[in-house]
């Protein structure tokens, strides 16, 4: 039964990993081994967790289930390369591997959210200058205009760039309540359409099609996919329950979907390779070199090859879209200040020819 614990960070089950199977590689006895990285762990999650195993090991459980009770610290993967290790005698080996497989996967996460940083600080740059020019700066404009008259007495006539300006900020001025309002119910129904299992099928189709960021994220599961079942296959796993944990393990119910029916058509005997070519949602190169590996029987090396393959091809992915961002949000940026100073000078330039001096 799972225990309510504290969740540990990835980077600390990779140091942990480490840690411990050079510990075992030395010959240090593995609940020893336990003992020690519990009292030099600084978490208290860590600690936590590593005194509940080491009570388990004590007790005469195995490794493997005394890690199956603390799900939230360690995934499903882990936990089945880790039953095997123990059956094959190799869980120096697989300790390493696991961290490394950890290092790849944090450095591709690390990767993604420092492509995003920059477009998203850019973009919350710019909402907040609109809203600095909306509320305190256009107000006071406007008051101004309102002031001053032309030559015949009447109010001096703007040019349709600040009207359309001030007529954008009076309505976002006496509706922004509705505008709220709106969002808040939108968000709402979202939240109940992706409550459902539709729903979420949709959300998840959505990423993988959308221009641009789709393939990015294709790349991304691709990768991780490939990686799992590498490590997995490695570690002695059977290849239908390496296929279904490392399906369960990208978390896009578009690939779980189309990967069960694999496992299916793998039980049947028609091997991984074609199956997943079927699913299209695997590149021509992923299946040609799975479809060598199962051919020479290298299929764990194949799936490394292929996994390495496509974390460069991510990493290009991250880099072209980070050069598409930048200039596009930027440009954004720039027309909409742009328009507002256009707005206030061409204003400024047509009262001066109609005031009466």
């Amino acid at each position: 039964m799972a225990r309510q614990t504290p969740r540990v960070k990835r980077t600390e089950v990779m140091h942990l990993s480490r840690q411990l199977g050079a510990f075992v590689r030395a010959g240090l006895p593995i609940i020893d081994a336990v003992h020690a990285l519990g009292e030099e762990a600084s978490s208290a999650g860590v600690r936590q967790v590593m005194l509940d195993i080491e009570e388990g090991l004590r007790r005469g459980d195995q490794l493997s289930d005394c890690v199956d009770r603390h799900p939230k610290a360690f995934p499903e993967f882990y936990r089945g390369i880790l039953r095997s290790a123990e059956l094959t005698g190799q869980l120096d080996v697989v300790l390493d591997q696991l961290a490394r497989y950890l290092e790849r996967d944090m450095d591709a996460r690390r990767k993604v959210t420092a492509a995003l940083i920059y477009p998203a600080v850019i973009t919350v740059a710019a909402i907040v200058t609109v809203v600095v020019l909306a509320v305190g700066v256009l107000p006071r404009f406007k008051v101004f205009f309102a002031g001053i008259t032309g030559a015949d007495g009447k109010p001096a006539k703007l040019p349709w760039s600040t009207r359309s300006l001030l007529a954008t900020t009076d309505f976002f001025g006496h509706w922004w309540w509705a505008i709220l309002a709106g969002l808040a119910g939108i968000t709402l129904v979202a939240l109940a359409v992706l409550s459902t299992e539709a729903g979420r099928y949709a959300r998840d189709r959505l990423f993988l099609w959308t221009p641009v960021l789709g393939h990015t994220v294709w790349y991304t599961l691709v990768e991780r996919f490939c990686r799992i079942l590498a490590t997995m296959a490695a570690a002695g796993v059977a290849l239908p329950e390496a296929l279904r944990v490392a399906s369960d393990s990208v978390r896009n119910r578009v690939f779980v979907r189309s990967l069960a029916r694999v496992g299916e058509a793998m039980l049947e005997g028609e091997g991984l390779a074609r199956p997943l070519a079927a699913t299209g949602l695997f590149p021509a190169t992923a299946v040609r070199m799975m479809r060598v590996g199962e051919d020479t029987g290298t299929l764990d090396t194949q799936l490394e090859v292929t996994a390495h393959y496509y974390e460069g091809e991510l990493d290009y992915r991250l880099k072209k879209l980070t050069a598409l961002f930048e200039p596009v949000v930027i440009v954004v940026m720039g027309l909409i200040v742009g328009f507002v100073a256009l707005a206030l000078i061409q204003a400024m330039y047509g009262i001066f020819g109609q005031v009466h001096v």
